[in-house]
């Protein structure tokens, strides 16, 4: 399996994402995110833990990532990042189809 921290790089490089568990939610509810990652160490957890639930109801894949720190990295910013979402995948296209 792809890498998550890996594919919202490439997604970040040649697409789109949304960053933020308020952007997120939004990309998850108008059906836009194609892939949703959330860390799993953010405090308090009911900050993200309706993500995987919606992710489950509009069928997108969702991914948990150990670490916001990592996650925020990912994104390019330097602060930890709860939760992230592709939308326009860019060349991570063929990585999130082999999570399916």
């Amino acid at each position: 399996m792809a890498d998550a921290y890996k594919i919202i790089e490439k997604a970040r490089k040649t697409g789109k994402i949304e960053k933020g568990t308020n952007e997120v939610t939004k990309a998850i509810e108008r059906g836009t995110a194609k892939l949703v990652v959330y860390a799993v160490d953010v405090e308090p957890k009911e900050i993200v833990q309706h993500i995987p639930l919606l992710c489950k109801e509009k069928k997108i894949p969702c991914l948990e990532a150990d670490s916001r720190q990592k996650l925020g990295l990912a994104v390019g910013i330097s602060v930890p990042a709860s939760s992230v979402a592709v939308i326009d995948a860019g060349e991570a296209e063929s990585d999130i189809k082999g999570l399916k």
